[in-house]
This record gives C-alpha cells, structure tokens and sequence, in this order.
C-alpha cells in the first residue's frame, strides 16, 4: 500500500518566503519549506495497481498552465479549537478545472469521490492547544503576504508518514499546456 496525493510545489524561494511567516506562534508545529504545497486531491492508500491507474488518469490529462496567487491567512477548526494555519490562495477557473479533472482521473482509477468542497490552502502550522487570542492576534499582526508564481505542472506525491511528521516525495510530474494568451 502506498499513500499518495496529487498536488501543486511550489517554487522554492516562494517555500522560502513562506516559510519565514512560521515564528512566534505558541502551540503551532510548523509545515518545514521543503513540504509546502497545494493539495489538489487527497486519495490516501491504495494498492500498486490503484496507484498505476491513478498516474495514467493523470498523465492523460490537458490543461492550460496558470499563475497562481496567494494571499491571506486562515484557520481550519472553530475560533476555539482551530487545528491548522493555512495561507489562502485566490480561486481561479484554471485552478478549479484542474481540480475537478484531477478528481475525475482518480474516480475512475477507482477511489471515491472527494466528498469536500475544493478549497485551494497550503498549510502552514498544526495547532495543538493554541491560545485563541494569541491565534487571533498572531493573523491580524502577520505582515501581509502577497505572491503570484506561474504553475507549469502538478505533482503526485507519496507521503510517508513518521513520528515527526510526514515526508512527501514526487513520484511524478504532469507538465501542463502552455498557458493561454489573455
């Protein structure tokens, strides 16, 4: 079994410059650079053949490439128990279409549905026990944080899950198409 999700890297300087928004923030257990990303599909495990469908479903793929913007800090969880930070990332079509196909290429390798609405993050911090006040505080302080980065391809990952946290690796990249002149 392996456990695999289909995803956005990041450009390393911009892992970096997130990176550097991780201080001061009692009770946070911080995403290190070389983990950020764009989750596009969770799938979890599956077996080898699974995972083979899987990568021909995407590899069949055709989209456009886009440029991708985040901005903004968010809470998953209520204002009392949030259990991650993330940075927002503005919706777009292109980014919504790749979403929904890269759905659909897991589908028919066979998983279910994705039952959550997408709602593009990169996760920045796992909160346990975080103060509410102090979280609150630490979102409205926090230096706005603005980026556009061009996406060429997506990735799937395999994460390997360990006792500090888990390691993600590219099993393979799916270059998109050129991106359309506007």
């Amino acid at each position: 079994m392996i456990r695999l999700f289909v995803g956005l890297d990041l450009p390393p300087a911009l892992d970096e410059r997130i990176a550097a928004l991780g201080v001061g923030l009692p009770g946070a257990r911080w995403v290190p650079a070389r983990n950020l990303h764009l989750t596009l599909r969770f799938i979890g495990e599956v077996d080898e053949d699974t995972a083979e469908e899987i990568h021909y479903g995407l590899a069949r793929l055709d989209v456009p490439g886009f440029d991708l913007t985040l901005t903004g800090l968010g809470l998953f969880g209520d204002s009392r128990r949030a259990h991650t930070l993330w940075l927002g990332v503005e919706t777009s079509e292109p980014l919504g279409l790749l979403a929904r196909l890269v759905d659909g290429a897991v589908v028919r390798a066979g998983c279910k549905p994705e039952p959550r609405r997408f709602s593009p993050h990169v996760s920045l911090a796992r909160l346990k026990e975080a103060d509410p006040a102090r979280l609150q505080s630490f979102i409205s302080e926090a230096p706005v944080f603005r980026a556009r980065t061009p996406i060429s391809d997506f990735a799937l990952f395999r994460s390997v899950l360990h006792r500090d946290g888990p390691e993600y690796d590219v099993l393979e990249r799916y270059p998109l198409g050129p991106t359309p002149l506007i």
